[in-house]
């Protein structure tokens, strides 16, 4: 629509646009017949005032279509995500944040089918090229731990709280060994603390040798199984009466001996809960020392557990008659709790959202709900925090060489969706065993509902595999690296992924079975370059776990001749 223009008045009011101020001014003379030589200028004045409002209008009509075009152009975008445009621009994800291996697996399937010719052989796994170095003498754990000559001294009871699922419990274990050690102090048999997630309620002797423990520690710490009397009846026998120090992570040896040291002489007993990772891993070599001893000798399964372990190992062993009597073990982290708290998307679909959401607010109360958690699966998936499907790690080990008839012990819990993801690895891989098939319902039944003693159970038969496979991080395969290359000589083939790169290539529907097998093979022989570990001194200064580099810190515990797998 045209806007009118008005002729504009002077600023007095007057049409003409002369200035009719009333500043003082001489008075007009009267008209003169001469020419006026001011008109053309007044005139040049009038018409650029008069048309400087035609401009504006002109302005505003050509800017006024943005104004109308722009909301326009808004508002079609949202419709474009929400609309039919949105499946297009969700393929633009970038590579490695969608699980497509499924689909993959169905267009190579006829190829991996085909292809039966193994490359990996199991009998040659455990060569060893290089010659262990000779073992030193254990450390004198007898020495002053400090300077500070009052420790030497018996101190107090210390008292811990393990916390966790089996292997954190062990490694609190074995940090309390060390600490009562450096302490001084006698140790009480460490209690395990009930967890929602693994519902567990067994007690030390229920998973350990409590005499075992006990016997293997005489000389150099004295470890009881209860407070004594004296000592209860000072706290009123209520254990909450006793103080509890809450100690901060990787706690040095000074902060001990600085600050829990003095309470302990003070109180005569502390607890100190949760315990699993208070204390560092760079600590003097006689400390060292005690924590290796814990884990590498004192701590044995119970008798239960052994009995039933040595059973299903034979059993594997006679099952596995097709490659020798050898088989590889799968560490496979795919149940229903490991997926919820990896926050991964697999399936999709409402199902599976509203499944995982139940899940993380049953076992994490309100931890994923946060309004300042920020849940990004695709980014978990391209960053390795994904569980591997029992799928991927079929396809995977397929890629690297071992053939269908290839013996597998898959340590696992419940698996999330089992008949539908367990499909796919049993077609790769027929000759597939659990602690569920090769045990009896009779020898099960002690272990139902004890996640803990099932855990164990696993530990020990992945623990005399010729490979083990390890698909997600955690304690469990932490310290079965560790335990293997323990009784290896600094050796043990693990399998270990790159989950990053493997993501991608899973993702890549354009590759062949021969380039998804040659990229699998060389991820097998990085894996391998990395997982040989001999005796060596560490230059960094930053110590490592020795739950899973055991070398050459717990050297001095290993027997002189060399261990092998059929030394069962």
């Amino acid at each position: 629509m045209a806007v009118p223009v008005l002729k504009p008045k002077a600023a007095n009011g007057s049409a003409d646009g002369t200035d009719r101020s009333s500043s003082p001014s001489p008075p007009h003379s009267p008209p003169s017949p001469r020419r006026n030589l001011n008109a053309p200028l007044l005139r040049r004045r009038s018409r650029s005032k008069s048309q400087s409002q035609p401009l504006a209008g002109m302005l505003l009509r050509r800017y006024l279509r943005y104004l109308v075009v722009l909301p326009l152009f808004y508002f079609s975008g949202l419709l474009m995500c929400v609309g039919p445009f949105s499946a297009f621009l969700r393929q633009a994800s970038p590579p490695g944040t969608v699980y497509r291996s499924h689909e993959l697996f169905q267009k190579l399937w006829h190829d991996i089918e085909a292809d039966n010719q193994t490359k990996i052989e199991l009998s040659s796994v455990w060569k060893q090229k290089r010659r262990p170095k000779p073992l030193k003498p254990c450390p004198n754990t007898t020495a002053v731990l400090s300077h500070d000559q009052e420790v030497s001294s018996f101190s107090g009871y210390l008292i811990v709280g393990a916390n966790g699922g089996l292997n954190q419990q062990r490694a609190a274990i074995c940090n309390a060994v060390a600490v009562a050690g450096l302490l001084n102090a006698k140790l009480v048999i460490p209690r395990f603390e009930f967890h929602g997630v693994w519902r567990d309620s067994s007690e030390f002797g229920d998973i350990y040798d409590e005499e075992h423990f006990i016997a293997t520690l005489k000389g150099h710490v004295e470890v009881v199984r209860m407070l004594p009397e004296e000592v209860m009846k000072a706290y009123n026998h209520s254990m909450a009466n006793i103080p509890n120090i809450r100690v901060q992570a990787w706690a040095t040896v000074n902060y001990y001996l600085e600050e829990v040291y003095p309470v302990l002489r003070t109180k005569g007993a502390i607890r100190i809960a949760p315990f699993a990772n208070r204390l560092s891993m760079n600590v003097p070599p006689h400390v060292q020392f005690l924590r290796c001893l814990a884990n590498y000798k004192a701590l044995r399964f119970s008798s239960s557990i052994s009995t039933l372990a040595k059973k299903v190992v034979s059993r594997m062993i006679d099952n596995s008659s097709k490659t020798g009597g050898q088989y590889v073990s799968v560490h496979l982290r795919f149940e229903e709790d490991m997926v919820a708290f990896s926050c991964c998307v697999y399936d999709g679909g409402d199902t599976e959202k509203v499944e995982m959401d139940l899940l993380r607010e049953k076992g994490w109360k309100g931890k994923f709900t946060r309004k300042d958690r920020v849940i990004r699966p695709g980014v978990n998936r391209v960053n390795g925090k994904c569980p591997l499907t029992p799928l991927e790690v079929g396809m995977m080990l397929r890629g690297m060489g071992f053939d269908n008839n290839t013996s597998i012990y898959l340590a696992s819990g419940k698996i999330y969706r089992a008949s539908r993801h367990l499909a796919p690895l049993l077609k790769m891989f027929p000759h597939i065993y659990t602690k569920d098939s090769l045990a009896t319902a009779d020898e099960l039944e002690p272990f139902k509902g004890y996640s803990s003693r099932l855990a164990a159970l696993d530990y020990l038969v992945c623990l005399y595999s010729e490979a083990f496979v390890t698909t997600q991080g955690g304690n469990f395969p932490q310290f079965m690296m560790g335990h293997r290359r323990f009784l290896y000589d600094g050796h043990a083939k693990t399998i270990k992924p790159d989950k990053s790169k493997l993501v991608l290539i899973m993702q890549d529907m354009s590759i062949s079975w021969g380039d998804f097998k040659d990229q699998m093979q060389a991820m097998l022989v990085e894996s391998d370059r990395v997982g040989i570990m001999v005796p060596r001194p560490r230059k960094s200064t930053k110590k490592a776990s020795i739950y899973t580099f055991p070398l050459p810190d717990c050297s001095c515990l290993q027997k002189p001749q060399n261990l092998t797998l059929k030394a069962r």
